[in-house]
């Protein structure tokens, strides 16, 4: 966490410190390793925390007493492990200490999430809002609103929220101001300045792209490990890219535009003002213009010769006067967990259940789409795997035939097995948890952190 309360971009578990260390430093770096040995398998006693760790028992105490004193540890009852000796205490993470607050903006809804130590949802609020019909400033109003809701329900349960995270579906590059979101065009911004617009109360989150919180959530309490590809659909598609267990953001932080790879030249008109991506052919908006989710499908231009994605119509937004979930921004509050009836993702999972053609083709020919873009990234990655995230992970039974086809027809350079492709077990809650979970794995990587920032 950097000084002034802000976390800083996050790539996954931070490395360790280079260059000479002062006594300080050397201290604060044998916080977080007893932080990490606890938060890894607890309940621990000190002795074993010593003997996981290779610090002196006298050492360990005094670190203890440090997290203990911080709120982050507990020690709870004597524990009998049949051992010579007398008993030690048993440490654990204090699941009513510090917490993360994990914010998002959808284009059609709100979120808000606390997760305590532990990683466990503790608060958990969503709210449909038409975000892609009005301001910036209005939009970060109503999260303000929620955030703080969420908040006053976490300090009632005896949480401290020490972080705010947002997920947003735009583009946050690296060497931008830490609240600065460049484009997200499916809201309609660029250049917005959260901090700038942030009414309070409370401090202004910091910023994230959804779908590299989407990974990190895949990546910390997901099936994600070591290198993967996490792709997930929103109003757009969002993808992510795991190397080694860290987050690979690129040169200037636009790594992963899965949506925006080309899989038909010449093809479809993209709103980026290309041709031909992924995002026209496979973007929940395509897919649900093409299962009926519109009166009038728009025919395709500039296509010669068959399309292997026919049946995805045109479109990067779904017209806002026929969006079957009737979001108006209403001020009721409910569970992620128990979407509106309304769901444009949820209709589709019906409707693909009870065997509509219409519903089926299109979720096969965007399984196409996904599965020729995703081969392209296979053969230049070589991931252990590949994760469908977001709406994907709900649509993961009528996607996954099409593209484990295309995948095996297209990767012929390396073996490829076909469980490596899966669907999230996190589903569509993945951008909110991460966001919150950036905070949490902050504490448990520099737990100093916490009370450097607030006696800064």
């Amino acid at each position: 966490m950097a000084e002034d309360g802000q976390q800083q971009p996050p790539d996954g578990d931070p490395g360790t410190r280079r260059g000479p260390a002062s006594q300080q430093d050397m201290r604060r770096q044998n916080l977080a390793l007893v932080m990490r040995t606890v938060a890894a398998a607890h309940p621990l006693s000190r002795a074993d925390v010593a003997g996981r760790t290779g610090l002196t028992r006298t050492a360990v105490s005094s670190l203890v007493d440090e997290l203990i004193g911080g709120g982050l540890l507990l020690e709870g009852e004597l524990e009998r492990s049949g051992r010579v000796g007398r008993p030690g205490r048993a440490l654990v993470l204090n699941g009513d200490g510090p917490a993360g607050l994990g914010l998002e903006i959808g284009v059609e809804h709100l979120s808000a999430c606390v997760l305590d130590l532990r990683g466990e949802v503790r608060v958990e609020l969503h709210r449909p809002a038409a975000n892609a019909a009005r301001s910036a400033g209005q939009t970060l109003a109503e999260l303000a609103e929620l955030a703080d809701r969420a908040e006053r329900e976490a300090v009632a349960l005896g949480l401290r929220v020490v972080g705010r995270v947002l997920a947003v579906p735009g583009s946050v590059p690296l060497g931008s101001p830490a609240n600065q979101v460049e484009h997200a065009p499916n809201l309609g911004w660029h250049q917005v300045d959260v901090t700038e617009l942030w009414p309070g109360p409370g401090t202004a989150p910091a910023v994230e792209n959804e779908a590299n919180l989407g990974a990190l959530a895949e990546l910390w309490q997901g099936t994600g490990s070591g290198t993967f590809v996490h792709i997930s659909a929103g109003e757009g598609i969002g993808g992510a890219l795991v190397l080694d267990g860290r987050l690979f953001r690129g040169v200037q932080g636009f790594a992963g535009e899965l949506g925006h790879l080309t899989v038909r030249p010449d093809g479809r008109p993209c709103s980026c003002g290309a041709r031909g991506c992924l995002e026209p052919y496979a973007g929940l908006a395509a897919v649900l213009r093409s299962a009926g989710f519109t009166d009038e499908l728009d025919e395709l231009d500039g296509l010669d010769g068959p399309d292997r994605f026919d049946g995805l119509d045109e479109s990067d937004r779904l017209d806002r006067s026929e969006r079957s979930d009737g979001s108006s921004g209403a001020p009721g509050a409910t569970s992620l967990t128990g979407r509106q009836n309304g769901d444009p993702i949820a209709e589709l999972v019906r409707r693909a259940e009870q065997g509509d053609p219409a519903t089926r083709r299109a979720l096969r020919h965007a399984g196409t789409a996904l599965g020729t873009a995703l081969a392209a990234a296979v053969n230049l990655v070589d991931p252990d795997s590949l994760v469908l995230g977001g709406g994907y992970a709900d649509l993961a039974q009528w996607l996954l035939p099409a593209m484990r086809t295309e995948l095996a027809a297209l990767i012929r350079v390396r073996p490829w097995p076909e469980e490596a492709l899966r669907a999230s077990p996190l589903g569509r809650r993945g951008p909110v948890l991460g966001a919150a979970l950036v905070t949490v794995r902050s504490l448990h990587s520099d737990p100093a952190g916490l009370w450097l920032a607030e006696t800064a």
